[in-house]
């Protein structure tokens, strides 16, 4: 239940916030208020907000999809754009599909895509402990899974050739531009779940370089990537037997690559 604040008070909120560079100071200081549960935990998360703490951190969730995705600290906060790509994915599932989330970080894909769809087989592997945790927590209310390793060594053998939707949402910022981020990205969110390598493809290479070998006949891998790497991406899709495609969503810069498996039954159990 959240607290009765004056005006005087929460003018005071919003002035700080503006003083610290937060753009949208006014629905960030109702936020705060509405989630404080005493006047000396809203103050403190103010000051914890100006102090450049994103604001996810703070009251410990992100919105995704029209979910609540709880969110600790040192977890990549899930982006706005991201919800292009669970639209494409329910486009493609069906009910009772089984559904990996690689790299899944908050487990925020996952849980929108079961959210949706209702009746899929959710999985996901995630590689950093702490975001392992938070992933379990937002997709169990949906009968998901989440498995600890890394990418599909962290996967059950019983998948390879079944999985009807893959997606993934990769580090794909080339390693020099990592220092181009804005601050609360560079600062608090964690360089693995940012680094792409090199060209910032290095670990999308690898997911995909896997897929046709995971996937089942017909099955579809979709990952996020940038509209200058779109058609890299477009090329290591097709490299590996893929039948791609890309779109894009310009309002949300958001950029999708789709591949679709087109090869043989899978294996017996």
């Amino acid at each position: 239940m959240s607290i009765l604040v004056d005006h005087h008070t929460v003018t005071s909120i919003i002035n700080k916030l503006r003083s610290a560079g937060c753009v949208f100071a006014e629905d960030e200081a109702q936020l705060l208020v509405s989630e404080a549960q005493s006047l000396d935990g809203l103050l403190k998360k103010v000051e914890m907000r100006v102090d450049g703490l994103p604001l996810e951190y703070v009251i410990g969730w992100a919105p995704f999809c029209g979910l609540r995705i709880e969110v600790e600290r040192g977890v990549f906060i899930p982006r706005k754009r991201t919800e292009f790509l669970v639209r494409q994915a329910e486009n493609l599932a069906c009910s009772c599909d089984l559904v990996v989330d690689l790299c899944c970080g908050s487990g925020a894909m996952g849980a929108a895509l079961a959210a949706a769809m209702g009746d899929i087989r959710l999985y996901g592997s995630e590689i950093d402990p702490i975001a392992t945790r938070c992933a379990r927590k937002n997709v169990t209310t949906f009968g998901g899974h989440i498995f600890e390793g890394d990418l599909y060594e962290a996967l059950p053998r019983w998948m390879r050739g079944r999985i009807n939707i893959l997606v993934a949402n990769v580090p794909y910022v080339p390693t020099k531009a990592i220092e181009l981020l804005p601050m609360e990205a560079r600062l608090y969110e964690p360089n693995l779940a940012l680094d792409g390598g090199e060209d910032g493809l290095h670990i999308l290479r690898r997911v995909v370089k896997e897929a046709p070998d995971w996937l089942a006949p017909g099955g579809h891998l979709l990952i996020e990537t940038s509209e200058m790497q779109a058609t890299q991406t477009f090329e290591i899709f097709a490299h590996f037997g893929l039948a791609t495609k890309v779109v894009r969503d310009a309002e949300r810069d958001a950029t999708v690559v789709i591949g679709t498996n087109n090869g043989d039954s899978p294996p017996a159990l």
